[in-house]
C-alpha cells in the first residue's frame, strides 16, 4: 500500500508541474440561494487540492449542505476494480469514463435542521458540445449484464458507486464514486439538483476537469536472438 501511494504521489507531482490550475485557491462567488422560510444565504464555491487524496477537488457549500467532487486518476480506478474481479477490458471502460469521488453532506444540524434529498437522474453534465445525464448504478448494471461480468464484481461495483438517490437527515452524509461518462482530460460543468427546506435547489459547478490518463502502456520485451549453431563439416 505504501509503495502504491508513493507512486501515485510522485506521478501526480510530475504531472501537475505544467498545469495552470495547480495554483488555484478556494474562493467565494457572489451567488445567492434562497432557502425556505425566507432565509437568504451566500453560496461558497471553491476548488483546490484535497488534503487526503492529494488531487484536485471542486466544491459547493450552502447553509444546510456541502458537496465535494475529488478527481481520481484512471490508474487508481483500474487498480481498485481489478482487485474486485473485473476483467481488464471492463476496468479500462470504467477508468476512461471520468470518475470522481463524491462526498455529499447534510450540514443543516448546525442551523435550521432539514432533510436533504437528491436524485442523480436530475443532474446534468454539460460540455461545450452537448449535455447528458449521469451514468447511474442502474445504467451500469445493464452494462455489466450485457458484458457477462462476474457477479461478485458487479456487487462490489454497485457498493462503490455513489447511490442514485438518497435522503439525508441533518448531520448525515455519504460518499462514493461518480461516473460522468466523458473521456480522460475532458472539462465539463455539472448542474446539481437537490431538495431541502421545502423547495428545489440547483447550482452549476463549472470547469470541472477529468484526470488525464497517464498510464504507461505495457510493452513486451523483445526476445533475445539465439545464435546460429555452426554446421558440422
Amino acid at each position: 500500500m505504501l509503495g502504491r501511494m508513493r507512486w501515485q504521489s510522485m506521478t501526480y507531482s510530475s504531472w501537475t508541474r505544467t498545469l495552470p490550475w495547480k495554483s488555484w485557491q478556494p474562493g467565494l462567488m457572489g451567488l445567492l440561494s434562497v432557502l425556505g422560510g425566507g432565509v437568504v444565504a451566500q453560496t461558497e464555491v471553491g476548488t483546490g487540492i484535497d488534503a487526503d487524496a492529494g488531487l484536485p477537488y471542486w466544491e459547493i457549500r450552502e447553509p444546510g449542505m456541502s458537496l465535494r467532487l475529488v478527481q481520481r486518476l484512471p490508474d487508481q480506478t483500474r487498480a481498485f476494480f481489478l482487485a474486485r474481479g473485473f476483467a481488464r477490458t471492463d476496468v479500462d471502460l470504467i477508468a476512461q469514463s471520468c470518475v470522481f469521488q463524491t462526498i455529499f453532506k447534510n450540514t443543516s444540524q448546525t442551523a435550521q435542521p432539514s432533510v436533504l434529498e437528491y436524485n442523480l437522474r436530475d443532474w446534468r453534465v454539460r460540455t461545450a458540445d452537448a449535455a447528458h445525464g449521469m451514468k447511474t448504478r442502474e445504467d451500469w448494471a445493464e452494462e455489466w449484464a450485457a458484458r457477462g461480468s462476474p457477479q461478485r464484481a458487479r456487487i462490489a461495483f454497485e457498493w462503490a458507486l455513489f447511490p442514485t438517490r438518497q435522503a439525508y437527515n441533518p448531520g448525515d452524509y455519504n460518499w462514493g464514486m461518480s461516473v460522468f461518462n466523458l473521456p480522460p482530460d475532458s472539462r465539463f460543468d455539472l448542474e446539481i439538483v437537490w431538495q431541502q427546506y421545502g423547495s428545489r435547489h440547483t447550482h452549476v459547478l463549472r470547469d470541472i476537469h477529468c484526470a488525464p490518463d497517464i498510464s504507461t502502456p505495457e510493452t513486451s520485451t523483445p526476445a533475445t536472438p539465439t545464435p546460429a549453431t555452426p554446421e558440422a563439416p
